[in-house]
């Protein structure tokens, strides 16, 4: 727990479970949305009990909220020995997940010993004790809108569904329904209301893995309509939308005309922030009117080759709905599969990368 110090949010366990999240801030009980002392500004004394010629109360600012975020995770190959110790497996780089007031990533993996391999190349699970590894690390909660999370179809994603919530670990993008699926995760960090929704835009398998009323799955992108409505919703709830998008063509840079055109449509929509992972490699970031927009944070904990090492935790300051400081910390995969993060001319390189990356963003350098 971030400084020893336990905050108590309300979460939507992927539609499933409400669970508690920690890291960093003080404990408080989620907003009851019901409560007049839920809504903004209204808590306080009343008008009429001023003293005669006394100012009402100011209401105060939203508080600075601190944010973390990182790329993709899983526990194979060289990684799931890590899982032989989960209170250390992320190793050097836990105290920066560690000191932020909410922190996020993706969990690019089924977590089950069942189930059938999906038709695909690459098919990747992880024992239980992934929780616990992401808990210990100071992770708040993970997207679970891959295309990884179904590589042992749908028994695999229940029971991956179903032991985080045996964890109590939020995971949010996936469910065993539409409705679970495309609910967000709702938590309360220092008296701001946050909803954080995962989706995914990869084609692969995406006919067949997308939710109905009846069958689980992962929450995708391509139903327009439904993605927008949801976005919607949350920011109903809410006084900060978080969109955690899986995207990207592998290896590139860039980003591609679909993850703009979707990225328009969130910010429209009323998502505060729009971010993902996916493509194994750094893309860069800036503003779509006033959304801040992060394209792509690269492979995190990996388990082996990649199109790329280049890797990094994203911080962002933010007050209200507003990002008031971005800053990326530059970091590598290193030969444990654990991210590090570099100095020097290692450090550097990357940010020049990243720098070059944002001349293909289509966004604004600056906030408006």
């Amino acid at each position: 727990m971030g400084g020893g110090v336990v905050r108590v949010g309300r979460a939507v366990l992927a539609g499933v479970l409400a669970v508690v999240v920690l890291l960093g801030c003080t404990a408080e009980p989620a907003a009851d949305p019901s409560s007049p002392t839920a809504q903004p500004g209204t808590a306080g004394p009343s008008a009429s009990a001023s003293p005669v010629g006394t100012a009402s109360p100011s209401p105060a600012a939203p508080a600075l909220l601190r944010l973390a975020f990182a790329g993709d995770v899983h526990f194979t190959g060289r990684t799931l020995r890590l899982l032989d110790e989960p209170e250390s497996a992320f190793g050097r780089i836990a105290p920066v997940l560690r000191d932020a007031d909410l922190t996020l990533l993706n969990l690019e993996t089924a977590v089950t010993g069942r189930g059938t391999p999906q038709p695909k190349r690459f098919h990747f699970r992880a024992p239980k004790s992934t929780y616990a590894a992401l808990r210990a690390a100071g992770v708040d909660a993970a997207s679970v809108a891959n295309n990884h999370v179904l590589d042992y179809g749908p028994v695999g994603l229940r029971d991956t569904l179903d032991s985080a919530a045996a964890a109590k670990f939020p995971v949010f993008g996936a469910g065993p329904n539409a409705d679970a699926a495309y609910a967000p995760w709702l938590t309360t960090v220092r008296g701001v209301r946050i909803a954080v929704l995962g989706m995914s835009q990869v084609h692969e398998l995406s006919a067949q893995w997308k939710p109905t009323a009846t069958r689980p799955g992962v929450a995708m992108a391509f139903d327009a309509t439904r993605a927008t409505a949801a976005v919607r919703a949350a920011r109903s709830q809410a006084d900060l939308v978080i969109v955690f998008m899986h995207w990207g063509i592998e290896g590139s840079s860039c980003p591609s005309g679909e993850m703009k055109t979707f990225a328009s449509r969130m910010s429209r929509a009323g998502a505060d922030i729009v971010l993902g992972t996916h493509a194994h490699t750094l893309l860069a970031d800036g503003w779509l009117g006033r959304t801040y927009v992060h394209y792509g944070l690269g492979n995190f904990l990996w388990y082996g080759d990649s199109k790329s090492t280049d890797s990094g935790v994203l911080r962002l300051t933010v007050q209200g709905r507003t990002v008031v400081r971005n800053e990326f910390l530059p970091g590598t995969v290193s030969r444990t599969g654990q991210p590090v993060l570099v100095t020097g001319g290692a450090r550097e390189r990357i940010q020049d990368k990243i720098g070059a990356a944002r001349r293909c963003t289509g966004l604004a350098a600056k906030r408006p």
